[in-house]
């Protein structure tokens, strides 16, 4: 059993999470400049057997596409053109990074920490793959 990698997708950074090999537990990865991210990604990919993409998709409050929602189909698109047998998944990021950065605080962490927003997003990230995990349980 391969992993699943999540993308909290933003235009300047990205935040990843990924799982255990048994699927169980997500954990943040890394956050990567956006410019580099299908590098990154390849390179992962030719190292770890990984069976699912899911990607963060930014809502509004009445469930309709934000203004991101642009940025995140183009990458959509250029992700399945160049890893074409890798299933990507679109799940419901509204308030992730609230949620990641209310995780923060919760840990203790302090507030110059706290404005590490590479870490907010790879936190995101986690989060959002988490919730895919809870949501899928057989």
């Amino acid at each position: 059993m391969g992993r699943i990698l999540s993308i909290d997708y933003g235009q300047k950074r990205t935040g990843i999470a990924v799982t255990d090999e048994m699927q169980i537990i997500a954990s943040g990865l890394t956050t990567i400049e956006t410019p580099v991210i299908f590098d990154f990604l390849t390179n992962y990919f030719s190292k770890e057997k990984v069976d699912k993409v899911i990607i963060g998709e930014p809502k509004q409050m009445d469930g309709s596409p934000s203004e991101s929602a642009i940025y995140i189909e183009k990458f959509c698109e250029n992700f399945q053109n160049k890893f074409p047998n890798l299933p990507l998944v679109k799940v419901d990021e509204r308030f992730t990074s609230k949620m990641a950065f209310q995780t923060m605080i919760d840990s203790g962490l302090k507030k110059k920490q706290r404005q590490n927003k590479a870490l907010i997003d790879e936190i995101a990230a986690t989060i959002i793959l988490q919730d895919f995990l809870n949501r899928n349980i057989p």
